[in-house]
């Protein structure tokens, strides 16, 4: 039985009892260190990386230990590349489209606009053809991926003022997470920011910023968003389903033993599930307390929405114009999500709809 089908039918539970516990014990001890773009106090996104660190630990017998270090410890939040492609380090966790400015391709590890739900992007990297192809793309910066978890669609983010017609975007000083999604709102006006999560509450509190996106109602109440920028809109079109990632330096990676690697194949899945079950679980909670705090929430208008997919589509195909791999890896994910939006209009899309008309 190869690693992949051990993982998939025993679990945690199953790599135990079939023997690899005891050959970890002949094992030398592995020490690897983890640099994750996040900082601490997000225990959603980095608590997926002490997920992580600790599930591998506890299947070792604590023989493999990954020690787990925020942004800024190591390095910078967007340093971990780099550190990985040269070997610095041996893991990091972050989200891809951090890093477009290396490759626009990095942001099909995340999330594009108007791109795939949280289901849809594990389906389409799991059992599609997506983590095969990113993963050759990977390996010009000598790492491989794994998935780390899928915040789901995000919000819309916070402003300074109201956003009713496209033309209030014009001049718009924004913090992005990365990826085409500046590209597609600088085509609408907006001048992008590029800086990571802990620097924006002072950027919107001077007023050096006049909105940002992160996440969503858990993780933007834990930043403080709402307390700088009072308008809260969404959703997230951008981020339908944004994918964190786990990247493991491929020297790293390969020098492991059969059962370990099964162990860092194994950690993944558990601490990926772990975080998008906890943001499904929390941001609801946590959207109603920012209501009852005043957060005005608001939609964006069919004009807006109307306005972004039309600029998105604009920046794919200049994108595909330039990279012969950049169009192959955006037409297979669009063919795929064709796919699933045919699928979820008899199954999720109805009953969801639904149930949003009914008292439960």
């Amino acid at each position: 039985m190869d690693r992949r089908s051990l993982m998939k039918r025993a679990g945690i539970a199953g790599v135990l009892a079939s023997g690899i516990a005891p050959a970890v014990h002949a094992q030398a001890a592995v020490r690897w260190r983890l640099a994750s773009s996040f900082p601490k106090s997000l225990d959603t996104i980095f608590g997926s990386a002490e997920t992580f660190s600790r599930t591998v630990k506890e299947l070792s017998g604590g023989k493999f230990e990954v020690s787990v270090h925020a942004a800024g410890e190591l390095m910078p939040a967007f340093g971990v590349v780099d550190a990985l492609q040269n070997g610095t380090i041996e893991m990091a966790q972050t989200a891809p489209y951090y890093f477009t400015g290396k490759d626009p391709i990095f942001a099909f590890g995340c999330a594009v606009p108007f791109g795939l739900t949280a289901r849809q992007m594990d389906a389409w990297m799991e059992h599609g053809n997506g983590r095969k192809l990113l993963d050759a793309f990977y390996a010009k910066y000598n790492m491989k991926s794994f998935s780390a978890g899928n915040t789901g669609t995000q919000m819309g983010g916070w402003y300074r003022k109201e956003i009713k017609t496209v033309g209030d975007l014009k001049g718009l000083k924004m913090r992005l997470g990365g990826g085409l999604f500046g590209e597609t709102m600088a085509k609408l006006g907006v001048v992008a920011q590029n800086m990571p999560a802990g620097e924006v509450y002072q950027a919107l509190e001077k007023g050096t910023l006049d909105a940002t996106e992160f996440v969503g109602p858990y993780d933007d109440e834990k930043l403080g968003f709402n307390k700088v920028a009072p308008f809260y809109y969404y959703p997230g079109w951008w981020e339908g389903g944004a994918e964190l990632e786990f990247f493991v330096n491929t020297k790293s990676y390969e020098a492991l033993s059969p059962e370990f690697k099964a162990m860092v194949d194994t950690a993944t899945q558990v601490a990926a599930r772990d975080m998008t079950a906890k943001y499904d679980a929390l941001n609801p909670i946590a959207l109603k307390r920012l209501v009852a705090a005043k957060t005005q929430l608001k939609g964006f208008s069919k004009e807006i929405m109307d306005a972004g997919f039309k600029s998105s589509m604009e920046v794919f195909a200049e994108h595909e114009g330039r990279s012969a791999e950049f169009r192959r890896i955006h037409q297979d994910m669009r063919a795929f999500q064709r796919d699933q939006i045919l699928w979820s209009r008899f199954s999720e899309f109805r009953f969801d709809s639904y149930l949003t008309t009914v008292k439960v």
